[in-house]
């Protein structure tokens, strides 16, 4: 996944503003910080994933088609 900007050290000041210790404070920016960039989807990672699917779908009806056309075309045969 691509990188996403997480700003730790504003977040800790704003927790420690609410009445968190420093400690509290950064062991929780720091641990948001990692479900930030290990968990989170950016518009980037969703494009790719589109694509992917995209080639996918392509490829399934592509085969679809094959086989539908093998079909008849063996059923022409027969008849």
């Amino acid at each position: 996944m691509a990188t996403t900007t997480f700003n730790t050290l504003a977040y800790a000041k704003k927790l420690k503003a609410a009445g968190f210790t420093e400690e509290q404070a950064e062991v929780q920016a720091e641990a948001f910080a990692e479900i930030i960039e290990e968990k989170l989807a950016t518009k980037r990672d969703l494009k790719e994933m589109e694509l992917r699917l995209k080639h996918d779908l392509t490829l399934r009806l592509g085969a679809m088609l094959a086989a539908s056309i093998a079909i008849v075309a063996t059923l022409v045969k027969l008849l």
